[in-house]
């Protein structure tokens, strides 16, 4: 079941909400997780019972490691509450990937649980942050298992660890907060929606558009990536929106995921505000176990490597995710070289280290998110040399029908573009702020406020309904995770 489908929004979430606030608040948690058993089984109505598996063995280790801390067998315990969920996630992702690709062995592929990697990585940091004393054991089950289950962000994330929101799950929310938190959380929910269905979808056509030409001009070859690159950010950043805004609406506080990454000036800067719970989880659980950068040179660099690779291959198991990863492990190690060698010794005015850096990084993501966004490295390097206005990509003797259709596609994707383009910078959450600003110092401006807040909720839902029922193009980019 998708957020951005009409089953969602106008049964499945009614429900859930008229469910949750009219069940008393012991009850609550039970709630949560046979609703979020019923989410996930309406796409997966087998694998449920794999992820039901999962719960029942890590509760069930981590409550025996616990008990036996002191003792050998605690440590056992603690490896196989960490071994088993990596053992699922590495035969139902990467065993066809290694056990054919590269070992050439006539194995069948299986069909990918969607979101197993989520909850995979939810489970094994509550695991390890219990060994390690930094939340206490879960001993209730149904608490425990609605902390995994929890729908909002199951299967498009954001990774929330226990530590996030145990105390929701303990205490609930106050009766105060809640019309605080409902408010937030619908304006929130439905900026995510409008980012996926009326910017991300709107992209993506784009993108399936010019991708089934074949043959295409230099300046569509940018437009190109530059709405491959805008669409998987507004798609990205739309879900975990809307994970952030379900999550207030039902009293959870949600880690933020995305922090307009698109104004970053380096790699490490971008990384820093793009999917934050993914780098910080691979930093706490992988980074600073391996020495982090508390190391010598050579060893930092191999713990980038290490760190980046896990990264591509948790976005899939390709080689084009492979070389996303080692890619920008390559850009992190050379720009920490460069900053070694030239920062102390290089001025330049600010204007101009802005706008060189700036420009630097946008290059960088354009070419990274082709890689990505490719099923294969050869598809990859064609749209990357088209850039150039080289290889088979690029028409060498294009008619005036080409021309024309070329032509089209740009006039009549320009808006979504250039509104792609200013949607990912902090322009538009600037401007509303300055006019919340000037209605606060006016006469019942606060009543105004929440009534503005209203209309927009309500006509961005409506309008993103009004989309998913004239329009069939509505992709889920998370199933490879």
């Amino acid at each position: 079941m998708l957020f951005s489908s009409i089953t969602f929004l106008y049964f499945f979430l009614p429900l859930v909400i008229l469910l949750y606030f009219f069940v008393p608040q012991k009850g609550r948690n039970l709630v949560l997780f046979a609703v979020s058993i019923l989410f996930y089984a309406w796409g997966e109505p087998v694998y449920v019972f794999l992820m039901l598996a999962q719960i029942v063995a890590s509760y069930v280790l981590v409550w025996l490691m616990d008990s036996f801390r002191q003792k050998r067998m605690g440590r056992i315990f603690y490896i196989l509450s960490v071994l088993l969920p990596f053992a699922a996630l590495f035969y139902f992702k990467y065993f066809y990937f290694f056990a054919g690709t590269i070992f050439h062995l006539d194995v069948k592929a299986v069909p990918l649980p969607i979101g197993i990697s989520f909850y995979t990585f939810q489970i094994v940091s509550y695991c390890v942050d219990v060994y390690d004393r930094k939340v206490k054991r879960q001993k209730n089950f149904i608490t425990y298992a609605a902390y995994v289950t929890l729908f909002p962000q199951l299967v498009a994330g954001p990774i929330v660890r226990y530590s996030d929101i145990d105390q929701t799950l303990i205490k609930g929310t106050g009766f105060s907060d809640m019309h605080v938190n409902f408010e937030r959380g619908a304006v929130r929910f439905a900026v995510g929606l409008g980012k996926k269905v009326l910017v991300a979808n709107v992209l993506g056509e784009f993108v399936a558009e010019v991708a089934a030409l074949g043959q295409r001009n230099l300046v569509l070859s940018w437009a190109y990536a530059a709405a491959v690159s805008l669409q998987i950010y507004f798609d990205f950043s739309g879900y975990s929106d809307m994970a952030i805004g379900l999550g207030s609406i039902l009293g959870f506080s949600f880690p933020e995921n995305f922090r307009y990454p698109f104004i970053a000036k380096s790699v490490s800067e971008f990384w820093r505000r793009w999917h934050m719970t993914l780098g910080a989880w691979f930093r706490d659980y992988v980074y600073i176990p391996m020495g982090g950068n508390r190391v010598s040179m050579s060893r930092w660099i191999w713990n980038i490597l290490v760190v980046w690779l896990f990264t591509g291959l948790w976005h899939g198991a390709g080689w084009n995710f492979i070389a996303w990863g080692l890619l920008f492990a390559v850009l992190l190690v050379f720009e920490k070289a460069v900053a070694r060698l030239c920062g102390s010794t290089v001025r330049l005015p600010a204007f101009l280290t802005f706008f060189l850096r700036h420009a630097y990084l946008i290059f960088i993501v354009l070419i990274s998110f082709l890689v990505f966004h490719n099923e294969s490295l050869s598809g990859a390097v064609s749209d990357i040399q088209a850039l150039f206005s080289c290889g088979g990509r690029i028409a060498a003797g294009a008619g005036e029908t080409d021309r024309m259709v070329w032509t089209y596609l740009l006039r009549n994707r320009m808006v979504i573009l250039v509104a792609g383009i200013v949607g990912s910078t902090p322009l538009p959450i600037w401007l509303w702020t300055r006019v919340q600003e000037r209605f606060k110092t006016c006469k019942a401006g606060e009543a105004a406020i929440h009534v503005a807040r209203g209309f927009l909720t309500v006509g961005l839902l409506l309008l993103c309904t009004a989309y998913l029922i004239d329009g069939s193009f509505n992709p889920f980019l998370y199933f490879r995770f």
